[in-house]
């Protein structure tokens, strides 16, 4: 779908935000934009950690939003992280102010973006995140195209669950961390005779877990797409005993869930507080430890996956996401989201990206290829 604005005044200057967790690729992103921008003739800005360079003044009282140059951008591209900085909380759409008398609410102050960069004669937005970003992105494209400001969204998730797009930046870097580590694993759990119980991210999708599970050749995985029976993956580890394999490699998306039972949540206090999952690996390290005998320890990967170096194939993967956003801007397009979509990049709009979730299809080969291959899902 390429949604089009119609007659719009000609773009001098757009600005870039980065939204949401930190992923492999996002610097690749940016100095994409802005080196393509550039070659037009327009001027970037860059808004400092997600939109709070604009809603917070006393974190950034005089350069929350400020010009990028080639400079800025070079050689920036193999770096991890964002030279804008980013966040997860904050959203502008439930922003959280203090009453006079102590207590808490939530406001939508996605006007005040709007407002602040059409003052700023900020023509477009180069929105860089993930679902809750782009969600936020396309209403800002709602309520701000009328006023001047077209928006294009960058998908950015490590944990390659958004929808519309075959794959995200930063899954592949994460996938071969996991993988690295996970093989890691395999000799000192097989010297000592344990189960290791690797724990990645994945809140609602297990596209880590799965893929570098496979990779690693790990002998269970767990999915939030498939609640588990912790009886199932102990017998896995009682099969392989019986068949003189005295150790077992188990991968768990840190949603996933056992029948009839819940994620296992980290507490969080607090207005606007985003639920934080952690603690299956533990979890399952303990019950398996008491259901075979066997000494099980957990290793936890976490935030070592958003960090680091993008891979090849994120780095490029980036760099036309980025290209794409600009020609999309060019184009006169807005409200849509640049997508991969094999061979080429394409354009989809943000009204079907905002809200929906890519899980791990159950009927898919490479699911299959995992049962067929003998690995244990828990179900």
């Amino acid at each position: 779908m390429k949604p089009k604005t119609g007659k719009q005044h000609p773009i001098k200057r757009i600005a870039i935000s980065t939204g949401g967790g930190d992923a492999p690729g996002l610097n690749a992103v940016i100095r994409s934009v802005v080196l393509s921008a550039l070659r037009l003739g327009w001027e970037c800005y860059g808004i400092r950690e997600g939109f709070n360079g604009i809603l917070r003044p006393d974190r950034y009282p005089v350069d929350g939003v400020f010009k990028l140059t080639r400079d800025h951008v070079r050689g920036i591209s193999h770096l991890g992280g964002t030279i804008l900085g980013t966040t997860n909380h904050g959203n502008p759409m439930r922003f959280v102010v203090q009453n006079p008398d102590g207590t808490q609410q939530e406001i939508d102050r996605t006007g005040d973006i709007i407002a602040h960069l059409r003052a700023m004669d900020i023509d477009a937005l180069v929105a860089i995140g993930g679902d809750g970003s782009l969600t936020i992105a396309n209403a800002i494209h709602q309520q701000g195209l009328s006023q001047g400001l077209r928006v294009i969204g960058v998908p950015k998730t490590i944990d390659n669950d958004l929808d519309k797009t075959y794959t995200t930046f930063g899954f592949d870097t994460a996938v071969a961390f996991a993988t690295d580590c996970i093989d890691r694993l395999h000799s000192t759990a097989e010297s000592h005779q344990r189960i290791m119980v690797v724990e990645v991210m994945g809140r609602y999708a297990g596209w880590i877990a799965l893929h570098a599970g496979m990779a690693s050749t790990a002998h269970a995985i767990v999915l939030p797409e498939i609640p588990y029976d912790i009886d199932k993956i102990a017998d896995k580890i009682r099969n392989r005993e019986a068949a003189g394999r005295h150790y077992s490699i188990i991968v768990a998306a840190e949603g996933a869930r056992p029948k009839d039972g819940q994620v296992v949540v980290e507490a969080c206090a607090g207005i606007g507080t985003v639920e934080r999952l952690g603690g299956i690996a533990e979890q399952l390290a303990h019950q398996l430890q008491a259901k075979t005998g066997k000494e099980a320890r957990a290793v936890v990967l976490g935030h070592l996956l958003r960090g680091g170096s993008p891979t090849a194939f994120d780095r490029l993967a980036a760099m036309r996401f980025g290209a794409a956003a600009v020609r999309a801007l060019n184009e006169g397009h807005s409200g849509i989201m640049v997508a991969l979509a094999f061979p080429n990049v394409n354009y989809v709009s943000l009204e079907e990206v905002a809200g929906r979730m890519k899980g791990v299809p159950l009927d898919g080969d490479t699911l299959q290829t995992a049962r067929d291959i003998g690995i244990c899902l828990g179900d």
